[in-house]
C-alpha cells in the first residue's frame, strides 16, 4: 500500500514513510493510494488486539505481520483493563461506544499507545537512526495521549502546544505534571487553532527543517494529521459492529449508525475509511459544539473559518480549521489540484465553497448537527435520570445530535470519546449541583454524587509536581523546534 498527499499525487510514500515524516512537504496530508476491501464477518469474530492487528495490516503493508500482531497485543490489553472498544447500553438502539477506559481516559489512547511503536518500526524499516522531534497541537485530549505513548522512547523528543486556559484544568495537570526526560510542554496564547498553524508554520518551513538536519533531527507529529494516528482508530467501528451481532441486536449487513464529537475530523473520518472497507456504516453524524464551522460546512458546502470562536464546557471541540477534512475532500473529489487550491483559499481568506456535486457526494455519507452549551448540560442530566448514564461534555454533544437524527430501526452508537471525570465541573453543574472551584474536590462530589468512582489515574493528579508552566506566543512555537538537541 502507498500514500500520496492530498495535495500533490506525485507525492508518493510507503506507510513508514508517512509515519515517519507526518505531513507532507508541501503541506499536504497523506491519504492511501485505495481502500482495502475486508471479510467483515470474519473480522467480527475476532478480539480486539487481533481484530486492530488485521484491520492496522491491511495499510501498514511495509510494517511485518507478526511486529503489528505483537505491537496490537500488548497495547491493547493490561492498559484497558479489559474495556478495549467496549459497548454499553443506554436507552433502546442507542448506544455509547465506552473510548476512555485507557491510560490518560480519553478514545486518544487507541492510537497515541500503539503509534510510537508504529513510529519507532517505521525508522527501523527505513534505516533511519536520526532523532525524531515531535511537535503536537492540542485541544486537550491528545497531548496528554502523547505524552503519555511518547515520553522516554528512546531517539524521540516530543513537545506539545495546548491554548493557555483553554483546556478543564484535569486535562492541563495532566500534561504540566507529566513525567519523561524527553518531554516538554508549552501554554500557548490564543486558541486552538493559533497553536496548530503554529506548528504547521513549522512543518512547512524548509529553512528549519534543515537547519534541524544538520544536527540529524527530523519532524514528525503525532496529531491526526498523521496517518499513523488515524489508522488505529478504524479499528473501533468494526469492534462496536462485532459486540451488536454478537448481542443479536442486529444480523450482519445491518445498517449501522455513528454519532461521533468532532473537532478535528479525523475520529468521525476513520468511520469514513471502515464504511470503505465494506464496514455496513449507515451515516456518519458528525456532532458540533458551538464552533459549528462543520455543521454548516455540511448543510452548504461552505465552509467559514473566520468567525466567532467560543470556549465551551467541550474544549476539545474548540476548532474552527478541521485538519481531517482535507482527507474527506480528496477522497471525494479525486483531485489533488482542486485540494490544493481549497487549502490556498482557507489560508487566504479564511474560507472555501466545493462544488455542488461534491456537497452531495460527501451528504452520501455524512449528516450533521449542533448542541448549545444549554442543550449539553440539559443531555448530561437528561442521560443520568432517565437512563442511569453519566457522560462528559463532548458526548453529550453527540447525545443530544444523536437523539435529532435517529433513524427508526437503525442502531445509533455513539462515540463516547472522554471520562466525565476529566470535565468534572461541567458535569456536575449540569446536574444540578453547585461546583466546587477546585477540579479535585468537583472530582470527589461527582463520585459522592453519583456513586461513581474517579479513574486512578486522574484522581492522583493532586500529588503530582507540576513541571511545565511557560507560556509562548504562537510564534515562538519555531524557537522551541530550533532549540531541540541531537
Amino acid at each position: 500500500m502507498k500514500f500520496f498527499s492530498t495535495r500533490d499525487h506525485s507525492r508518493i510514500v510507503t506507510a513508514s514513510q508517512a509515519i515517519a515524516q507526518g505531513l507532507s512537504d508541501e503541506g499536504g496530508l497523506f491519504v492511501p493510494e485505495s481502500f482495502p476491501q475486508v471479510d467483515v464477518e470474519t473480522l467480527c469474530q475476532l478480539d480486539y488486539p487481533e481484530l486492530a492487528a488485521a484491520v492496522v495490516s491491511e495499510y501498514l503493508t511495509d510494517y511485518s505481520k507478526d511486529f503489528l500482531a505483537e505491537a496490537a497485543r500488548t497495547t491493547y490489553g493490561e492498559a484497558f483493563g479489559g474495556k478495549a472498544g467496549h459497548l454499553a447500553p443506554v436507552e433502546g438502539d442507542t448506544y455509547a461506544l465506552e473510548l476512555w477506559h485507557g491510560p490518560t481516559c480519553a478514545f486518544k489512547d487507541y492510537a497515541l499507545q500503539l503509534m510510537p511503536k508504529l513510529l519507532v518500526e517505521a525508522k527501523k524499516n527505513l534505516s533511519r537512526t536520526e532523532k525524531t522531534l515531535i511537535l503536537v497541537a492540542t485541544s486537550g485530549d491528545t497531548g496528554k495521549a502523547a505524552l503519555d505513548g511518547y515520553h522516554d522512547i528512546p531517539g524521540v523528543e516530543i513537545a506539545v502546544f495546548y491554548p493557555t486556559g483553554g483546556t478543564s484544568e484535569i486535562q492541563r495537570l495532566q500534561m504540566a505534571t507529566q513525567e519523561g526526560a524527553n518531554v516538554a510542554v508549552y501554554a500557548v496564547r490564543g486558541n486552538f487553532d493559533d497553536a496548530q498553524t503554529g506548528v504547521k508554520r513549522v512543518f512547512g518551513d524548509k529553512a528549519i527543517a534543515a537547519r534541524l538536519a544538520e544536527r540529524n533531527i527530523r519532524l514528525s507529529s503525532a496529531n491526526s494529521i498523521n496517518w499513523g494516528r488515524l489508522v488505529p482508530q478504524i479499528v473501533y467501528y468494526f469492534a462496536a459492529y462485532a459486540q451488536l451481532l454478537k448481542a443479536g441486536k442486529i444480523a450482519f449487513g445491518d445498517k449501522v449508525d455513528f454519532c461521533v464529537p468532532t473537532g478535528n475530523f479525523g475520529d468521525i473520518l476513520a468511520g469514513y475509511y471502515a464504511k470503505q472497507m465494506g464496514l455496513p456504516v449507515g451515516k456518519l453524524v458528525c456532532a458540533s459544539n458551538q464552533n459549528n464551522v462543520l455543521t454548516d460546512f455540511l448543510s452548504t458546502g461552505t465552509y467559514t473559518a473566520k468567525r466567532e470562536f467560543y470556549k465551551t464546557t467541550s474544549p476539545s471541540m474548540d476548532i474552527l480549521v478541521s485538519s481531517n477534512l482535507e482527507r474527506l475532500l480528496y477522497h471525494v473529489t479525486g483531485s489533488d489540484a482542486e485540494v490544493a487550491g481549497l487549502m490556498k483559499s482557507l489560508n487566504e481568506t479564511g474560507g472555501y465553497t466545493v462544488r455542488p456535486e461534491t456537497l452531495k457526494a460527501i451528504q452520501e455519507s455524512f449528516d450533521c448537527g449542533w448542541s448549545s452549551e444549554e442543550q449539553v448540560a440539559g443531555e448530561i442530566r437528561a442521560r443520568c435520570e432517565k437512563d442511569g448514564y453519566l457522560c462528559d461534555t463532548h458526548t453529550a454533544v453527540a447525545f443530544h445530535v444523536a437523539a435529532q437524527k435517529k433513524r427508526d430501526g437503525v442502531p445509533m452508537v455513539v462515540l463516547s470519546t472522554a471520562s466525565p471525570f476529566k470535565f468534572p465541573r461541567s458535569v456536575l453543574e449540569a446536574l444540578g449541583h453547585t461546583a466546587p472551584e477546585n477540579d479535585f474536590e468537583a472530582m470527589q462530589a461527582l463520585e459522592e454524587a453519583t456513586g461513581r468512582t474517579a479513574p486512578a489515574s486522574l484522581a492522583v493528579l493532586r500529588q503530582k509536581a507540576e513541571r511545565f508552566s511557560t507560556v509562548i506566543d504562537p510564534a515562538q512555537i519555531a524557537e522551541v523546534a530550533l532549540s531541540c538537541q541531537a
